[in-house]
């Protein structure tokens, strides 16, 4: 949650500027939520907070236990993996085309008016 300041260059905010500008490297759009270290562990946390797939993780944990299973390990295993392969595929390619929707933008030319 961090704000832009935005401070008009007429020479007598200098000071003013040069101690908000270290806060703010550059300025480029970066829309994508994932990088490459963090995309399984912020993906997979995203797919345990929907109710479905805690309680298809809910029973694979209880199927590990020989005295209440009900089901095959692997079959009980199954639609957890692919609602979460299919998620973090759809995922994924959503975020990637975001990164280069950003990069489009990023590498724009641009006119800059001045007096």
């Amino acid at each position: 949650n961090k704000w832009r300041i935005v401070l008009p260059d007429n020479g007598r905010q200098w000071k003013d500027w040069k101690r908000v500008s270290t806060f703010y490297s550059g300025n480029r759009i970066q829309t994508t939520k994932y990088t490459w270290f963090t995309f399984l562990p912020q993906n997979l946390f995203g797919q345990f907070h929907r109710l479905g797939n805690l309680y298809y993780f809910f029973l694979v944990v209880l199927n590990l236990f020989p005295q209440v299973e009900v089901f095959h390990r692997e079959i009980t295993m199954l639609p957890l993996v692919v609602v979460l392969l299919a998620s973090m595929i759809k995922d994924a390619i959503e975020d990637y085309r975001k990164y280069q929707y950003d990069k489009t933008i990023n590498f724009t030319k641009t006119r800059v008016y001045d007096k």
